[in-house]
């Protein structure tokens, strides 16, 4: 009996750290929806609005031969936050999650700088070593629909891909609150769509 007491202290332990764990990063269902699935009330674009539409219960960026840059905006702005959104795209894409002001950009698809996939790094203007998410190629589903979480904490700014966690960047800098963008970015045809759109602020 007294071996057993320790064994069954410890695991009560674990339990507990774990709850903690789950609270502090609260799990999909717990996130109010930010995107009612049927058009794009809430939603703003101030450049190019005929790129974005809603089809079949999914926001769709997708440019033409023209090749501009457009964004779509959250018309509430945010500070502290978690947002998710589940993720699709085909072929070469450079879109990309927005936070914060200034704009710090979470990376979907293919840089145009760097000419590969970046998905899930962060974009400053350059990407900081520190700042990538090498991982993110193992985890990403091409084609298929792929979640894709960040956190915005203090000067912390956290991404997770599929569950996982893939980058983590440090800046004070990205302080002030601001609107949730999607991004279609200038310079190719492209088409990248987001469902199941969460945020939360913290």
């Amino acid at each position: 009996m007294h071996c057993v007491r320790p064994v069954l202290l410890v695991c009560v332990a674990v339990i507990a750290l774990a709850a903690i764990g789950r609270a502090e990063t609260p799990p999909t269902a717990s996130l109010p929806s930010i995107f009612n699935g049927q058009d794009l009330s809430g939603w703003q674009a101030p450049n190019e609005p005929a790129y974005w539409s809603v089809v079949d219960g999914a926001i769709v960026g997708q440019s033409d031969d023209r090749k501009q840059g457009s964004m779509l905006f959250t018309e509430q702005p945010y500070g502290d936050v978690i947002v998710e959104a589940e993720v699709r795209f085909t072929g070469e894409v450079d879109s990309g999650i927005m936070v914060r002001k200034p704009e710090l950009q979470v990376q979907i698809g293919v840089s145009r700088s760097l000419k590969r996939d970046m998905t899930c790094s962060f974009y400053t203007g350059t990407y900081p070593e520190e700042a990538r998410a090498p991982k993110a190629a193992e985890l990403l589903k091409a084609g298929e629909w792929n979640r894709i979480r960040v956190e915005a904490k203090g000067d912390t700014f956290t991404v997770w891909l599929n569950g996982e966690q893939v980058s983590q960047y440090k800046d004070a800098k990205y302080a002030a609150p601001a609107p949730i963008g999607l991004q279609i970015h200038a310079g190719l045809v492209m088409k990248v769509e987001f469902r199941d759109i969460r945020a939360r602020s913290l």
